[in-house]
């Protein structure tokens, strides 16, 4: 790899050319990089103010593909669908599920820094093979995480996953406090039912003391929600919620590292993801 992870701009390195057997020639206006082997020309370089710098479009007709490969575009859809595996990405170019998405199989050698820096890997548990519900809202899957260990832009440090089951549609409200889980969620209730003209049936957590509290049991009772909860240490009861949690800290991380970009700017992060 001759290239420099995480610069904006890919910058070559003129000592590893000359240790895998190329001569690297400088004059006023270019630079050109020669196999020692025939003396033949890899590609030329021209000088603009104080840099030399390489078009990569003009490397296509030389097949220099350890350059060409960091600006191909099944990267920058990597980049875009938040550092998404290459599986999914395969899939979505099948389905034809987004507008553009070139023609993409999946292929498990490429690797990615910030994917690596971003993502925790460990066995997931099997997922069921049947859809529970029938409708969107009957069942809605809730988590918080946090706290984050650097305070947002706007002061928060909690966020309040929701995944509808059906669905699978997601939102992420952004808290300063665990006390305002009650508030945020029961308003966003109460807006999303008169939004879809949908009655919520059940709403499944843990047992944190943020939704086993009597004001949120109040509320379900009040407006006919059936309140499920997991069984202690067992997150895996809640793996809806639990995985999306997972999956969205895990784009944030991705997106973070890659742009280097301030940890202030998670929840800004977390909202693109």
């Amino acid at each position: 790899m001759w290239l420099v992870d995480g610069l904006k701009h890919n910058l070559l390195s003129i000592s590893q050319f000359c240790d895998n057997g190329y001569d690297v020639l400088f004059v006023k206006s270019n630079c050109t990089v020669i196999n020692t082997h025939d003396q033949s020309i890899v590609f030329k370089g021209k000088r603009r103010n104080n840099v030399y710098k390489i078009n990569f479009l003009e490397l296509t007709d030389q097949k220099v593909l350890c350059l060409l490969s960091m600006s191909d575009k099944k990267w920058l859809w990597h980049r875009m669908l938040g550092h998404a595996n290459w599986r999914l990405i395969s899939k979505l170019s099948k389905l034809q599920l987004v507008r553009g998405l070139l023609d993409i199989d999946y292929h498990s050698d490429p690797l990615c820094g910030a994917c690596q820096k971003g993502k925790i890997i460990k066995t997931s548990f099997k997922s069921k093979d049947i859809v529970s519900t029938s409708r969107p809202l009957e069942l809605l899957h809730i988590d918080l995480f946090g706290p984050v260990s650097t305070t947002s832009i706007y002061g928060s440090k909690y966020g309040l996953v929701i995944v509808d089951d059906y669905s699978r549609w997601s939102q992420v409200k952004f808290l300063k406090s665990k006390d305002d889980s009650y508030d945020v969620f029961s308003k966003f209730c109460i807006q999303i039912q008169s939004e879809k003209e949908l009655k919520i049936l059940k709403v499944r957590s843990d047992h944190g003391g943020e939704f086993e509290n009597e004001p949120f049991e109040i509320f379900c009772e009040k407006h006919g929600i059936i309140h499920e909860f997991s069984s202690p240490r067992t997150p895996q009861q809640n793996g809806v919620v639990e995985r999306k949690n997972r999956s969205l800290q895990e784009m944030a991380r991705t997106m973070l590292h890659e742009n280097n970009l301030a940890k202030h700017f998670w929840a800004e992060v977390v909202n693109t993801a």
